[in-house]
C-alpha cells in the first residue's frame, strides 16, 4: 500500500507503480515453485531466515534512495522475503502440532496471520502519510530483529517439534 503512494507522491507515474507491484506480486507467488524443494533441502528456519534478511535488503534499497529502479527493486525484494518467510513460518507450523490439532491450529495460524496482513496494509498507508516513506521502511529492521530472536529462540529450546 505505501510504496506505490510513495512512487506516486515523488512524481512516478501510475503505470510505473502498477508495474512495480505487478512484479512485487510476481516475486511472492513464483518463488512458490520451488520454495517447498528448498525448505525440504535446507530447514524451514534458514529459509525463513533468508526470507528476513531479503526484508531487510528491500529496506536497505528503498532507503537508499528515490530512483524507479530502487522502489521495483525494494518491491521485488519485499515479494521474495514474504514468500520465504510465509512459506517457511507455516511449514514451522504444521510441523508443531498433532494431527489432531491440524484444525484449530491451522485456522488459529491463519486468522492471526491474514488479520495481521490486512492491519500491516493498512497501516502502511497510515504511516506513510504520519511520517513518510523513510519511516515505513525503518520498521522493517525491528520487526525483522524479532523474528529472528524468535527463531533463535525456537532454534536454542526445540520446542517446534512436538510430534
Amino acid at each position: 500500500t505505501g510504496a506505490p503512494l510513495a512512487m506516486v507522491g515523488c512524481g512516478l507515474t501510475t503505470d510505473d507503480a502498477t508495474l512495480g507491484i505487478s512484479w512485487h506480486v510476481m516475486a511472492m507467488f513464483a518463488p512458490s515453485f520451488f520454495t517447498g524443494s528448498l525448505i525440504h533441502r535446507f530447514g524451514a528456519e534458514r529459509i525463513v531466515a533468508i526470507g528476513l534478511v531479503l526484508l531487510i535488503g528491500c529496506a536497505v534499497v528503498a532507503l537508499s534512495g528515490l530512483a524507479l529502479w530502487q522502489f521495483w527493486t525494494a518491491l521485488i525484494l519485499l515479494g521474495l522475503g514474504w514468500n520465504f518467510a510465509f512459506i517457511g513460518a507455516t511449514a514451522m507450523v504444521a510441523d508443531s502440532y498433532r494431527p489432531s490439532e491440524k484444525g484449530k491450529v491451522q485456522g488459529f495460524h491463519d486468522f492471526v496471520l491474514f488479520g495481521s496482513v490486512a492491519f500491516a496494509s493498512l497501516m502502511s498507508g497510515a504511516v506513510y502519510n504520519a511520517w513518510g516513506w523513510e519511516m515505513l521502511n525503518w520498521i522493517i529492521f525491528p520487526v525483522a530483529m524479532l523474528c529472528f530472536v524468535a527463531l533463535g529462540a525456537l532454534k536454542m529450546t526445540g520446542l517446534r517439534r512436538t510430534t
